[in-house]
């Protein structure tokens, strides 16, 4: 469909799926899903004022083929973020550098799927002087739907690891994958932000052009936990270098920004230091923050018995890496193997995925049978790395820690 009639003269458009947010203006989008279906508010919808209804089986691609109208309609810098770990944090960390000097919209929570990143078009105003537009993906082909959509002059992978194995089918299944992105830029005249020091990256993007960065090492200072954060730092700066940032009002963004989406946080509740890093895992990343959780400082905490200092003692309480399909005992495993070489002091695990290992660790059921073990044996006076995929909902047990 031709939308210019819609998008035509607008510094802006507001467009929703939710018929409680429907304003007197705006766009409503009756999709239909597993457990709802827009179509049953569309007369609600016109009530409450909306100018226009897209509704009817097609309604999700016509949401798609508006976001990429009012995108065209656009003449500003795109920057395309995905990768199987860190792109959340890149893209917020990018948005706080870009954000010190332009007017910048950026994907907003989690809002990269087929749904997210039409929305999130649609949420750019003619006000914006860049954007970024993060995406994910769980299957072949998930990257090439949204980049056609969002059509970015540029873009950046963080890197590619083990996750979405039962969408993808294997390893190389997920670098043709995101390598998706570097496909399109590559057809459109644009360029990529890449970790020289990643091997797959340089693979993968073969003669695309590129702005390179590499993996460097954490700055002091900001509010980020783990050496795995190191890349998606020099990411920001890099980005934030080409787009005229300097490095030092980069690095200043970065130390102001403060995680607060369950992602490198670090806690002191009244009881114990907690990192969380709860809201995804896949083989990778979670090796990556046991490694780094393994090498932070030993910090002393005092005894309120004895009056006395000593090392606080580590505790993992780790999440079930979801999605994994028959890679999944393997990498379980492989999880476990490193708890037994660390002689960690204390590891409780959740996921029944966890039992067909040779864990010789407690492993509960689901977060609830965790928190249940927590109120009975409270922990006091731990190091503790909270880390699982989001299916877990590991920070229910939070305010027991």
């Amino acid at each position: 469909m031709d939308w210019n009639f819609l998008i035509r003269n607008k510094s802006a458009l507001f467009v929703t799926t939710d018929s409680r947010k429907v304003t007197p203006g705006c766009v409503f989008v009756a999709l239909k899903g597993e457990h709802f279906n827009g179509n049953d508010f569309v007369d609600q919808a016109r009530r409450d004022g909306a100018e226009y209804v897209i509704c009817g089986e097609n309604a999700l691609t016509e949401l798609q083929d508006l976001a990429r109208a009012w995108r065209r309609s656009l003449s500003i810098p795109i920057i395309g973020i995905t990768g199987t770990n860190g792109k959340t944090t890149t893209k917020e960390l990018c948005a706080a550098v870009l954000g010190t000097k332009y007017n910048l919209f950026y994907t907003q929570g989690n809002l990269n799927n087929q749904i997210g990143v039409p929305l999130s078009l649609l949420s750019i105003t003619r006000a914006h002087e860049m954007a970024i537009i993060e995406m994910g993906a769980s299957h072949p082909g998930d990257i090439k739907e949204l980049v056609d959509i969002a059509e970015p002059t540029c873009g950046l992978i963080t890197n590619v690891g083990k996750a979405h194995l039962q969408g993808f089918g294997s390893f190389e299944g997920v670098m043709r994958t995101k390598a998706e992105l570097y496909d399109f830029l590559r057809a459109h005249g644009g360029f990529c932000f890449r970790n020289t020091d990643n091997s797959y990256l340089a693979k993968m993007a073969g003669d695309l052009q590129t702005v390179p960065y590499t993996t460097g090492t954490m700055p002091e200072g900001t509010h980020l936990v783990g050496g795995y954060n190191a890349e998606n730092v020099s990411a920001a700066i890099c980005v934030g270098a080409h787009f005229g940032v300097s490095y030092d009002e980069a690095l200043a963004a970065i130390r102001a920004y403060v995680p607060t989406n369950n992602r490198s946080q670090f806690m002191k509740t009244e009881h114990n230091d907690v990192v969380v890093d709860a809201y995804n895992a896949n083989p990778t990343s979670m090796q990556a923050a046991i490694e780094a959780f393994d090498r932070s400082p030993i910090i002393n905490h005092q005894s309120p018995i004895t009056n006395h200092q000593s090392p606080m003692p580590k505790a993992y309480i780790l999440g079930a890496m979801r999605e994994l399909g028959e890679y999944s005992h393997l990498e379980h495993q492989n999880i476990v193997n490193m708890l037994l070489e660390r002689k960690a002091d204390i590891v409780l695990l959740v996921g029944e995925e966890y039992k067909a290992t040779t864990a010789p660790y407690p492993i509960f059921e689901n977060v609830e049978a965790l928190a249940a073990y927590l109120q009975t044996t409270p922990l006091t006076g731990h190091h503790i790395l909270l880390k699982g995929s989001r299916s877990n909902q590991l920070e229910k047990v939070i305010p027991l820690l």
